[in-house]
């Protein structure tokens, strides 16, 4: 398993931070390496202060569940006490998060990590986070998985 360097994080970060500027926005943004550990977070001038800690949890739930927090949405609805205990377990850094602005880094088919965005309407931190990997050409197709149904190719 390969990991996101602290160099490609503050290459995200800055762009990041460009992004959320060029819509008049001040964000905070954190990424996390694919074990969901800090790797850098920067908080803007002028971003609240909560949004850092929420920008992390963001950043760990892409990382640790290796799906964007909007992917996890419906699973989340559908298995609301699952996903309750999933911040419970003794390992659980963070909370589970299944929102906007919650993007796995994934390059060449492998996920390095998370990046979090907090600080604008839960559009604008999504579309801050898709506009930042896909510039910086990191993938952002990941097959669905985690919703009630039948599993593919099943009868």
């Amino acid at each position: 398993m390969s990991n996101i360097t602290i160099v490609a994080a503050e290459e995200i970060i800055a762009a990041a931070v460009k992004n959320g500027q060029a819509l008049g926005k001040a964000f905070s943004v954190a990424v996390v390496d694919a074990g969901g550990f800090p790797v850098s977070i920067r908080r803007s001038d002028g971003a609240r202060p909560l949004t850092p800690d929420i920008a992390r949890a963001k950043a760990y739930t892409a990382a640790v569940m290796q799906r964007p927090g909007n992917m996890l949405k419906k699973w989340q609805e559908s298995q609301p006490v699952f996903f309750s205990q999933l911040s419970q377990l003794p390992g659980a850094a963070m909370p589970i998060m299944a929102t906007d602005g919650s993007l796995t880094i994934k390059k060449d088919g492998e996920i390095l990590g998370g990046l979090g965005i907090s600080g604008g309407t839960a559009e604008e931190d999504q579309k801050v986070a898709e506009e930042t990997l896909a510039a910086l050409g990191y993938e952002l197709e990941f097959p669905a998985w985690g919703v009630a149904g039948k599993p593919a190719g099943r009868d």
